[in-house]
């Protein structure tokens, strides 16, 4: 029986290589809360289901969040396992764990600004469309939103390549919504210290969404 809403699946398996910092960048401060857990409260805050993937160190962060049955672990990244880890195996791996949802939204864990109201919107486009994306001022953003009718290629998805090909293959809805923060992604500290100014009132987030792309 399906779920009567998408639910949302927050990315967070990645060993974000390219921040420098002493700590993984989703356990980076962001105001009072880590970036991770930012990105999650607004992902609760849509009252939407929620799960989390993501590995075992990580996992205490997601789970200041969310319920612990509510956060899938993988292997980190680089391990022995000889599962192929990636994005795509990271949506594959939160679409099982919910195979009985009538949606999912894909959210990468380090992009904290994006809105409750942009998810709730992007979830409604599912109705009608197969995929449906965010985006501000016409550029494609985050979450991307995909139908029940699609479990099969998403549950399958491997490698890094993520669910970019869905995006291809099937009708794509782009929902415009007036939220730059479905642009910003927390790659590197430089990132880290624009949303830092942002939050602090000391920048404008459209600005900053320009400054990321």
């Amino acid at each position: 029986m399906k779920t009567a809403e998408p639910v949302i699946v927050v990315l967070a398996a990645g060993s974000g290589s390219r921040f420098q910092g002493q700590h993984h960048k989703l356990m980076q401060p962001l105001g009072s809360l880590s970036v991770l857990a930012t990105t999650l409260q607004h992902a609760v805050a849509t009252s939407l289901p929620v799960v989390v993937v993501t590995t075992e160190s990580l996992a205490e962060q997601a789970r200041h969040v969310v319920a612990a049955k509510d956060v899938v672990l993988l292997p980190m990244v680089g391990s022995a396992s000889m599962e192929p880890l990636g994005m795509g195996y990271s949506i594959a791996a939160g679409v099982t764990a919910r195979p009985h949802a009538c949606g999912w939204l894909v959210l990468p864990g380090d992009m904290p600004m994006v809105q409750p109201a942009s998810l709730q919107a992007v979830a409604r486009a599912l109705v009608n469309h197969p995929v449906a994306y965010a985006q501000h001022q016409g550029r494609r953003g985050h979450p991307v939103g995909f139908a029940a009718e699609l479990y099969s290629e998403l549950a399958t998805l491997s490698g890094d390549e993520g669910a970019r090909r869905l995006l291809g293959r099937y009708p794509s809805h782009g929902v415009e919504v007036d939220d730059p923060g479905v642009l910003l992604d927390v790659d590197t500290e430089d990132d880290l210290h624009a949303l830092r100014l942002v939050q602090g009132g000391g920048g404008a987030l459209h600005n900053t969404a320009l400054m990321f792309k």
